[in-house]
This record gives C-alpha cells, sequence and structure tokens, in this order.
C-alpha cells in the first residue's frame, strides 16, 4: 500500500483497488527487448525535443523577438528555424539538427542561447535541459518515484495543525496528508482507489469541476507538472502509464498535453468550493522534501481573521469531531 493511512479519518478511508494502466502516447513505449530499448527511448526522446522546440518558437511572433519584419505572407505564425538560429548565433543546419532531436555533443552555452531566443522562463529552459539529457543517454538506475512518506515526514505532517497539508510525488498521487488536508480534499478520497492521484480527480472526476473554482487554471499547472515530471524521469513506467489513460479518457487533458507546456507548482493562491464549507480561497505554498528527491509538502493556509479562515476552521471542527466519532 503506498499511502499511510495513520492519520485519515475512518470516513476517508478505502480499500486498494487495482489502477487501470493505459499504453499509449508519446511517453508509452510498446514491451520491447532489452536489445532494442535504448533505440526506443532514444526515440521518444528526440520526439520530446523536436516537439518543445517546435512549440516554443510557434508562440513567438519575429516582433517579440526584437526582428524586422518586412511584411509578406509567412509560412509560420512564430519564428522561423533561420531566425532561431540567428537569435542564437549557431547556423541553421545546426539548429535544425537541434531540432530533429540530435543533439550529441551539444554544450550548454548552445542550449542557453537557445533558451534566450526562445525566451525561455526557468521551468521551461529546465525542461529543455533535462529532454537533452535524457536523448544522450540512459540513465545508470532510473530515479524511482517514491510509494510512501517516511515516518519522520509524516510526525510533520500530522503536527500541521492549523492549516490543511499533504505531500505528493511527482506522478501527482497524494501519499498522505494531516487531518485537515484529507477533509480538505474529501471529493478527492471520495474516490476508494488507493493512492488518490490528483491528475485522475482533476480530468476523469467531474466534482472536480465544482470543488476547483478555477478548473482551468488547475488543469493547466496539472499537465504542466506532469510534463516537467517527465523530462526529469522519462522512464517512469508508472507515469507513461497515467498519461496513456488521460489521453484516451479526457479531451481536456489531450489538447493541454499536445501543447507541451512545463509548469512548477511554488506558490500561489487557489479558490476552492467545499461540499461542507462553501468557498475558501487559500494560499499554497509547494516544499521540497530534500531528503526524498521527488516529493512535494503541500500546505495551504488561510488568511488571518478572513471568512476562508473561518471556513477553514468549521472543517477543522468537523474532521475532528467525525474522526473522534469513528475511533
Amino acid at each position: 500500500m503506498a499511502v499511510s493511512f495513520r492519520s485519515v479519518p475512518a470516513s476517508l478511508r478505502g480499500t486498494a483497488a487495482t489502477r487501470e494502466t493505459t499504453l499509449t502516447g508519446v511517453l508509452a513505449a510498446p514491451p520491447c527487448q532489452a536489445g532494442t530499448l535504448r533505440t526506443v527511448d532514444s526515440v521518444a526522446s528526440r520526439k520530446e525535443i523536436r516537439e518543445f522546440l517546435t512549440t516554443r518558437r510557434a508562440r513567438i511572433t519575429p516582433e517579440q523577438a526584437g526582428l524586422r519584419h518586412y511584411g509578406g505572407r509567412r509560412r509560420v505564425s512564430g519564428l522561423r528555424r533561420e531566425e532561431v538560429a540567428l537569435l542564437a548565433n549557431i547556423s541553421v543546419e545546426y539548429y535544425t539538427q537541434l531540432e530533429r532531436g540530435n543533439v550529441r555533443g551539444v554544450s550548454e552555452d548552445v542550449l542557453e542561447a537557445i533558451a534566450r531566443a526562445l525566451q525561455l522562463d526557468d521551468v521551461e529552459r529546465t525542461h529543455l535541459f533535462d529532454l537533452v539529457r535524457a536523448a544522450k543517454r540512459r540513465p545508470a538506475g532510473t530515479r524511482r518515484t517514491p510509494e510512501r512518506v517516511r515516518p519522520g515526514v509524516q510526525l510533520v505532517l500530522d503536527s500541521i495543525t492549523g492549516s490543511a497539508a499533504f505531500v505528493r510525488n511527482g506522478r501527482l498521487d497524494i501519499l498522505s496528508a494531516n487531518r485537515l488536508g484529507y477533509a480538505l480534499y474529501s471529493e478527492a478520497f471520495a474516490n476508494p482507489d488507493r493512492p488518490v492521484n490528483l491528475a485522475r480527480f482533476v480530468f476523469l472526476d467531474q466534482q472536480s469541476r465544482t470543488f476547483y473554482r478555477d478548473w482551468d487554471g488547475i488543469a493547466n499547472a496539472g499537465v504542466g507538472s506532469l510534463r516537467a515530471e517527465a523530462g526529469r524521469d522519462p522512464y517512469d513506467r508508472d507515469l507513461s502509464d497515467l498519461v496513456g489513460e488521460l489521453s484516451m479518457q479526457s479531451e481536456d487533458f489531450r489538447v493541454r498535453w499536445a501543447s507541451h507546456d512545463v509548469r512548477q507548482y511554488r506558490s500561489g493562491t487557489q479558490p476552492f468550493h467545499h461540499p461542507l464549507v462553501g468557498d475558501l480561497t487559500l494560499n499554497y505554498e509547494a516544499l521540497q522534501v530534500t531528503a526524498d528527491i521527488g516529493l512535494t509538502l503541500i500546505v495551504y493556509t488561510a488568511e488571518p481573521g478572513s471568512p476562508s479562515q473561518e471556513a477553514l476552521n468549521r472543517l477543522a471542527n468537523w474532521s475532528a469531531k467525525r474522526d473522534k466519532a469513528s475511533r
């Protein structure tokens, strides 16, 4: 079992269920022999680089890049390859090869120049470097995504009593939470499948469209987070299965996944509509669990004295009563 249920209220507990896994999409490679694994992975990595660079240059106009536009009809809406090469101070032939995913021997200086030419932000720049590393070689040992939280991390969660908190991995599986975290996300935990996956909840559960008052924003953030995780760990079979499943079952997911946008959930404000306490707007901070690579602690807080704080207090009281009654 991947989830620690030690502090889960009985009303929110569920039995484990087999996760549906469907192989499809750019990350899901079919079963293959060891001798062909490197070839399959290399093709997928080159495809990811090509599509990422193509979508990035398509969104930038010559005017935005500071290039003169002499009029006339353009065959592409964004930058041409030769314009990216000019901005990066490399040859057109070289950039064309890079965009095709032929990145063997490419230097960090060249990648930095391309990132500047395409006006990549910090998250996009990191994603490009991750994709290039994956294309150059298969890691000696693939990074395993944590499936549970350590007792020490659970103690930290349990010590957070005035805020809602949970720990998730890069696939957006909630591995554990504090009591208020389970109460806040009771709509997601109503599904008995474990671990609860936030991407499945957002795209496959209609309740999410009421629960998240800014559904489009959270949907974009979720897909962007998964896309960034895929760049960091392209050999995660569970991640590729998840992407395949969501691609087959959700048009909203497919459209967003095809955009190749990457996001990193760091800090901000999230509006909710909870079935018990109504609307509340919470601030969130995403903190990396440095001792467990791949785990992130998400903490939601409310402005002191605000209606959202009052709603969070009511939710905490309800959770405490339900937990006490279930003992």
